[in-house]
């Protein structure tokens, strides 16, 4: 082995997964437990016979025989986990403290390897990666290999395909149904009891909120984000995710007292298997309006942020008004009821899905004076490209009664 490679792989102290235990009565915590340690241990050197395609971690290598996966995966937030946004503050840290948003940003040893030689950080390896690690692994976030490769073994679910392909590249692959199970993905999207809280709710809880919802018997996390395991990983920054989550119903009633009317929205949470939205970063802002005969507004009626708002020192609650699976919220406002035929009311759903961290990056650019230049350059690509991801997820209207003759 050239010494440059060894240099690489004992930085992290070598520790190989081990793949004896195969059988198909493993059970998916055991499953779990062994695949998804942290930190996730180096692949180690390729089996002797692996072509460079087989033994490569880069998920375009991956999409010589997995096309289809991988462009879906390149259009999801897990391709962009390592964007300005996380950048900016890992200038900001050291090794230990990155390593642990690494722990889902960038899970791969290599991956870290990298990020160290990036940051100048004191544990970085002292050469450069072999040649099945391209060199800017770190930057393509939760790539193919953090789920799907162990020590260069191939996992997967079960297939639902026969595969007549002879020999089997990379060896073939180790089937689980782990791969199915909610619980592989609340490695990242569930903190443990002992993990950070905000008056004392833990600050990712998504796996938690599922498994008390009424939906934990009939659908699990990749039935909603992998529909056909399609690798989309579609959530709150997805207008049709949102439209599907909720139910709305829109109504003009009779008010108080003649001449008034009640208008009234009812926003129940009906196809998200948690909380709506389901942790603190995205906020969702709805607006009852009234709109004339001509389809302009004319009066905002009443609004209301829906969300776990924080502070951004993550001390502080401000408030919480989540939609739990299957709940509901309302709003409701009274109105002089207009004389002209034709009137409107208008809800309006609009999204800010990383609202948090706007403030967050807003707060900390008043400190410039304090930070380098390429953080400062960094911090405020990261608040752009979060700002310009705000959307109208839906726009819903009902007609007024007509107006009473005199």
């Amino acid at each position: 082995m050239p010494f440059s490679r060894l240099l690489f792989l004992l930085c992290f102290g070598v520790v190989l997964l081990s793949c004896t235990s195969k059988t198909e009565d493993q059970t998916v915590e055991t499953f779990l437990a062994q695949h998804w340690q942290h930190p996730l241990p180096p692949q180690g050197m390729p089996p002797d016979g692996f072509t460079e395609i087989e033994a490569s971690l880069d998920p375009k290598a991956c999409a010589s025989c997995h096309e289809a996966q991988y462009q879906q995966w390149s259009t999801s937030l897990h391709a962009k986990t390592m964007g300005a946004g996380i950048l900016w503050q890992l200038q900001l840290m050291g090794q230990e403290e990155g390593n642990r948003c690494l722990r889902c940003h960038a899970p791969l040893a290599e991956q870290k390897a990298l990020v160290a030689l990036r940051q100048d950080w004191p544990g970085a390896p002292g050469a450069a990666p072999p040649s099945y690690v391209p060199p800017d692994l770190d930057e393509h976030g939760l790539v193919c290999a953090a789920c799907h490769v162990r020590a260069h073994q191939r996992f997967g679910p079960p297939p639902n395909k026969t595969i007549s392909e002879s020999p089997i590249p990379h060896g073939g692959f180790i089937e689980s149904k782990a791969f199915e199970d909610s619980r592989f993905c609340a490695t990242c999207h569930q903190f443990a009891d002992d993990g950070p809280r905000i008056n004392g709710k833990l600050q990712e809880d998504t796996y938690a909120q599922w498994a008390a919802s009424p939906y934990k018997n009939e659908r699990h996390c990749q039935s909603c984000h992998m529909p056909d395991r399609q690798h989309l990983f579609r959530g709150i920054h997805d207008k049709d995710m949102v439209r599907q989550a909720l139910t709305i119903e829109l109504q003009a009633l009779p008010g108080r007292e003649p001449g008034e009317l009640l208008a009234r929205a009812l926003i129940r949470n009906t196809g998200a298997g948690h909380h709506f939205p389901t942790y603190m970063v995205p906020k969702v802002a709805f607006l009852l309006a009234l709109l004339d005969a001509n389809g302009q507004r004319r009066l905002e009626l009443t609004h209301k942020i829906v969300g776990w708002g924080v502070d951004t020192y993550l001390t502080e609650e401000l408030y919480d008004t989540r939609i739990p699976a299957g709940g509901e919220e309302s709003l409701q406002a009274y109105f002089a009821a207009p004389s002209e035929a034709g009137w409107q009311l208008e809800l309006s759903v609009e999204v800010a899905p990383g609202e948090h961290y706007e403030r967050m990056f807003s707060e900390s650019l008043k400190h410039v004076d304090v930070l380098k230049t390429d953080v400062i350059k960094t911090l405020r690509q990261a608040l752009h490209e979060t700002r310009s991801r705000r959307y109208l997820a839906h726009r819903q209207l009902a007609d007024l009664p007509a107006p009473v003759a005199n």
